[in-house]
């Protein structure tokens, strides 16, 4: 469930160049198209979503590169508090 609605936040807001069914759980993102300024707009997005903020050690590339990552960082984030 998560997943599928990070995917959906994911391909609303990163505006990637790239169709929809291709982006799966596991897919790089940036290699599908994202940016810095997308990452962004998608960062708020998952904060509004899910009700945590990202903290600075997270603000990095390796969080946002798949679903799946960003998946993992906000169960961290809502395990810690």
């Amino acid at each position: 469930m998560q997943l599928e609605q990070i995917r959906g936040l994911v391909l609303q807001h990163a505006r990637l160049p790239v169709a929809s069914d291709t982006v799966t759980f596991d897919s790089d993102l940036y290699a599908a198209g994202l940016t810095s300024l997308t990452t962004v707009h998608l960062m708020l997005a998952l904060e509004d979503a899910f009700g945590v903020e990202f903290p600075d050690r997270l603000l990095s590339r390796k969080t946002f590169d798949s679903v799946q990552s960003i998946s993992e960082a906000i169960d961290e984030m809502k395990a810690s508090g």
